[in-house]
């Protein structure tokens, strides 16, 4: 992903599997924080895996473009609400989404990765 954010002497190493993280598109810890789930301030020190090494998280991403994931259990996303399910497919798959474009894209700051909504709801405070 490079080394134009956080971890640049080790890069960015799946704590699941131990591998470089190498896309933007491949990280959990930025489709978190596009969705507003972590704080600009703890990217440099929070845990990166990548998506699928999560697959609690990449089964609500729904996209031609991303791997179906299934998996089995409690939280096998079938088991659980449909309104919560819908929900977090909408906010992941955008999300994810917005990771494809950040990643097509030159210039982009750091505080504007963040879906809008998570942005309004950052300056509504």
């Amino acid at each position: 992903m490079g080394c134009g954010v956080a971890k640049c002497d080790e890069g960015y190493l799946c704590d699941v599997c131990g591998e470089e993280v190498e896309r933007l598109t491949e990280s959990e810890l930025y489709l978190r924080f596009v969705a507003g789930w972590v704080d600009a301030e703890t990217l440099h020190t929070t845990a990166e895996r990548h998506i699928l090494c999560n697959p609690t998280i990449a089964q609500f991403i729904v996209s031609d473009h991303f791997s179906h994931v299934e998996i089995d259990g409690p939280f096998d996303k079938r088991q659980l609400d449909p309104a919560y399910v819908k929900e977090r497919e909408r906010l992941l798959t955008a999300a994810w989404l917005r990771l494809r474009d950040i990643e097509g894209s030159e210039g982009d700051s750091l505080l504007d990765y963040p879906l809008e909504e998570v942005l309004t709801r950052l300056r509504e405070g």
